[in-house]
């Protein structure tokens, strides 16, 4: 699946992030949707990350993903998305928003 990933949530259990040619692998509960800001979409993942991995993406500018579940590739980004901003969720989760 391509395109937006719409405003419902797609879980699955890995994300393949390249960022800046790195690639980071994100393994637990992880989630992406669409999200709308001011009349602009933003494409919001949801990943357990520690802070290295964070510092990582906060020096990006910009990234691709490809989303999993049970080890079929379920949501993959379109093109490279502009990193927005990085943020911690109130369960300690890393939601890192980015615009196409």
């Amino acid at each position: 699946m391509t395109g937006t990933p719409g405003i419902h949530p797609v879980r699955g259990d890995t994300i393949q992030l390249i960022a800046d040619g790195t690639l980071m692998i994100f393994k637990g509960d992880v989630m992406t949707r669409e999200v709308r800001r001011d009349g602009n979409g933003f494409i919001e993942i949801t990943l357990p990350a520690d802070p290295q991995q964070r510092r990582n993406l906060e020096r990006a500018k910009g990234y691709q993903f490809s989303l999993y579940r049970d080890g079929l590739q379920f949501y993959t980004t379109p093109r490279s998305l502009r990193v927005v901003e990085i943020r911690r969720a109130s369960d300690g989760a890393l939601v890192v928003t980015g615009a196409p």
